[in-house]
């Protein structure tokens, strides 16, 4: 199908104004930045991990280690040796969507645990980012 010429010469006019960036297709369940710690020499694990698989921006900050989500930014402090074990509180983190988040692990190789809800519909996936630190991440829509 073909349109036709437009009649009276029209000629759309180039917007001038700032381009706002699209945010990442990800959240972190919190009401406010979240640190998180890593040893050294992680930092291309990490990059793979949360900028490759989860699709969060990592921030131009050449002094640490910051990935953007839609709504918070997650910090992590690199530790020279990690400490001891932390107790279980996970990170949460909401995805638009879990089928294609568990390709992307199962093409990676990323081991994580599937578990559903006491709701129906409810399922979250836990994981271990590369530094050890315990992610529950859920669906867009599914967050209770």
């Amino acid at each position: 199908m073909e349109l036709e010429p437009s009649v009276g010469g029209f000629a759309p006019i180039e917007d001038r104004r700032p381009k706002i960036e699209e945010p990442p297709p990800v959240r972190l369940v919190a009401v406010e930045d979240c640190r998180l710690i890593a040893s050294a020499g992680l930092e291309c694990e990490l990059d793979r991990f949360y900028v490759g698989l989860l699709r969060f921006l990592r921030l131009d900050d050449p002094s640490r280690i910051v990935y953007k989500a839609e709504n918070q930014d997650l910090y992590f402090e690199i530790v020279e040796r990690q400490e001891p074990p932390r107790p279980m509180r996970t990170l949460g983190i909401v995805v638009p969507s879990l089928a294609e988040l568990t390709q992307r692990f199962n093409d990676a190789e990323v081991e994580f645990t599937r578990l559903r809800g006491l709701v129906p519909g409810m399922q979250c996936l836990i994981v271990y980012d590369p530094a050890g630190n315990p992610l529950e991440i859920t669906e867009f829509g599914i967050v209770f």
